[in-house]
């Protein structure tokens, strides 16, 4: 009986074995394609750099990187030791900065960070949105591939008990007309909405083609989604796609759902494209098809064989939206050394030659203040990556931060209005939050130097350069405004927090 027990048992745990064998080799294969991905980005980028004669700027150091990967992941700095774990002399592994993509795109904090990100593309900057935002969130920790979840959105159907998307909806005034211009643009890469009321004055687009793909949206006398009447006119005009095909109406699926499907079809040769820009311009700045949204005869791509290339392989992976990230910030193009807008490099910045100084999210920005100013008592780490580390904010100040410091389109423009600077140099917020190393920093049995150094860590990412130091050490000892070294340590905390260095992605 024992021995038969004991057979059952084992054939039961081989079985068992099978599916999480099968899961590890669909994982590394996902992980191959992403780096084979990686490196067909880097060649169509080097190929455009050598044909206009630019050069490629250096490699970051890799500090600067690990940085700029926990801000665009999880949308905040890395801890002292995060940082510390991954550039230390002794971890050499070849493997390590892979390794932490990896952990930072399983973090809660990715699905946190994307959720605000995907919420001002989709909503179209729209703020306060909590039960959207949830939306997100659930779907990104999920890893939801983008089609089912543009498919939810536009059908506003979630699953049973989930969040609902309605707030798309309900930010465009659920009006026919508004509804279209959102999608096209959000998802399908196209501006229509100047053709509402006229020819598009830079594209093809017509007004009759702008009212036909509004009319899915449409809610007129029992003529839901099929026909809708052009306004300041009698032309009543049918449902069409904006390739100009019709609908195979399925009299048991709603127009909302028949659009659904064909925008997110794999063979639409929209959706895809549009999906990969927006997450490229999250990490570039820049689009893949500027100056406008949609590519036109006058303005073609920059990058039209990288762009259709990523777009395969996006499908390819059933619209994997990590395998996406992942290829992206594996690649030397995003890797390389970064440097601030200017009209020198402008074309360097347009080709991807260098990495350009970003601002952030206020979001993100919050939460660099936060762990920047919060030492834990105590950390669980995975892979080099904080576990159970609890950076709670006040929700007041949150939602004041969050007023104040509204998104911008253009993240690589970033300014700071009078009341930002007012904000961070005089508000309570910052003053707190500056204060709290001193408690721990400032009181410690160590050397000035050791104060400063571990500051620059903490807020900055990096050590002090050698002037830097010197200063800094020289302003502690000699106690500051206030003639206390303890106090003159929340000073440094609060010039720092205050540097542009501190405020921008770089």
């Amino acid at each position: 009986m024992q021995k038969r027990l004991t057979i059952c048992l084992s054939v039961s745990m081989f079985f068992l074995a099978i599916p999480s064998a099968r899961a590890q080799d669909n994982d590394a294969a996902r992980k191959a394609q992403s780096r084979a991905l990686a490196e067909r980005i880097d060649k169509h980028i080097n190929k455009r750099l050598q044909e206009s004669k630019l050069t490629p700027g250096p490699r970051a150091e890799l500090a600067q990187v690990t940085r700029r990967l926990h801000i665009d992941l999880t949308g905040r700095i890395p801890s002292v030791l995060e940082l510390t774990y991954l550039i230390d002399s002794d971890n050499d592994s070849p493997t390590k900065l892979e390794d932490r993509i990896d952990a930072l795109l399983a973090s809660d904090g990715y699905a946190n960070n994307f959720a605000h990100y995907w919420r001002s593309v989709m909503l179209g900057g729209a703020t306060n949105q909590p039960q959207f935002e949830t939306w997100l969130r659930a779907r990104l920790g999920a890893n939801t591939g983008y089609d089912k979840m543009a498919h939810e959105l536009l059908t506003n159907v979630a699953p049973k008990g989930a969040p609902s998307p309605a707030a798309f909806f309900n930010v465009n005034g659920n009006k026919a007309e508004n509804l279209a211009g959102s999608t096209a643009r959000v998802f399908l890469g196209v501006k229509m909405e100047c053709a509402q009321c006229h020819k598009h004055p830079f594209a093809d687009w017509t007004r009759k083609q702008f009212w036909e793909f509004a009319a899915f949206f449409a809610n007129e006398k029992g003529a839901v989604g099929r026909q809708i009447r052009i306004p300041e006119s009698e032309q009543v005009v049918k449902s069409r796609f904006i390739n100009g095909t019709e609908p195979d109406w399925d009299k048991s699926v709603s127009p909302r759902s028949t659009l659904a499907d064909w925008v997110t079809a794999p063979n639409n040769p929209y959706f895809a494209r549009a999906a990969v820009d927006h997450v490229w311009q999250y990490f570039f700045g820049a689009s893949l098809l500027e100056p406008i949204l949609e590519a036109t005869e006058d303005s073609p791509p920059t990058h039209a064989e990288l762009l259709d290339d990523m777009a395969r392989a996006f499908i390819a992976s059933d619209f994997d939206v990590k395998f996406l990230i992942r290829a992206i910030v594996l690649t030397d193009a995003y890797q390389r050394s970064s440097v601030s807008l200017s009209e020198a490099s402008k074309v360097d910045l347009q080709m991807f030659a260098k990495m350009p100084v970003r601002g952030m999210m206020p979001e993100q920005l919050f939460d660099c203040i936060l762990t920047a100013t919060h030492i834990p008592d105590d950390y669980q780490q995975k892979d080099g990556v904080a576990r159970g580390q609890k950076i709670v904010g006040n929700p007041q100040q949150r939602a004041q931060f969050l007023a104040t410091f509204t998104s911008q389109d253009q993240r690589i423009e970033t300014q700071t209005s009078i009341l930002q600077a007012l904000y961070l140099m005089n508000g309570a917020f910052i003053r707190e939050r500056s204060r709290l190393p001193m408690l721990t920093i400032g009181v410690q049995n160590t050397t000035t130097q050791r104060r400063v150094e571990a500051l620059y860590m903490m807020v900055l990412s990096r050590l002090p350069r050698q002037n830097e130091l010197d200063r800094m050490v020289r302003f502690i000892d000699s106690g500051g405004g206030s003639g206390d070294p303890v106090e003159a340590v929340a000073d440094v905390c609060w010039v720092l927090l205050n540097s542009s260095e501190f405020m921008l992605n770089h």
